[in-house]
């Protein structure tokens, strides 16, 4: 089980204006401190946590935050049109198109993605794959 990832950021300003552009709408509370950004599930009075949570931090070593090569994080949506919308919502926040939303041959029929990177470089994909959706050959 994951239980947090964590991306670093260069400017907490910004890489909240994009990550607060869709992560609310999948179901994500934001928590603002001094560390950084810290995007979590609601927990209902207890239950345990629902993983993973997700931080945006400014690095620990003091150097600049670089994006991994080869490393991406995946949201899921609730909807085909749910993915468009934050796709667009995410770009409208500063980020750029890595993969306009769509199908992928490489994919099941009904794994529905589009990509995007973030203001410090990080991929970041949101997909459905919801199988009461018209698939790739329907």
């Amino acid at each position: 089980m994951i239980a947090y990832v964590t991306v670093g950021a260069d400017d907490i300003q910004r890489a909240r204006r994009f990550y607060s552009a869709f992560l609310p709408a999948l179901g994500f509370g934001l928590k603002v401190g001094p560390e950084g950004l810290s995007y979590a599930l609601p927990v209902e009075p207890g239950q345990s946590p629902v993983l993973p949570d997700f931080y945006v931090k400014p690095t620990f070593d003091g150097r600049p935050a670089s994006a991994g090569n080869g490393s991406m994080v995946a949201f899921e949506a609730r909807s085909q049109k749910q993915v468009r919308d934050l796709h667009a919502a995410a770009l409208s926040a500063g980020g750029s198109d890595e993969g306009q939303p769509g199908f992928r041959a490489a994919y099941g029929p009904h794994f529905y993605v589009g990509y995007l990177r973030d203001p410090q470089g990080n991929k970041i994909a949101i997909f459905s794959s919801d199988p009461n959706e018209p698939g790739r050959d329907g």
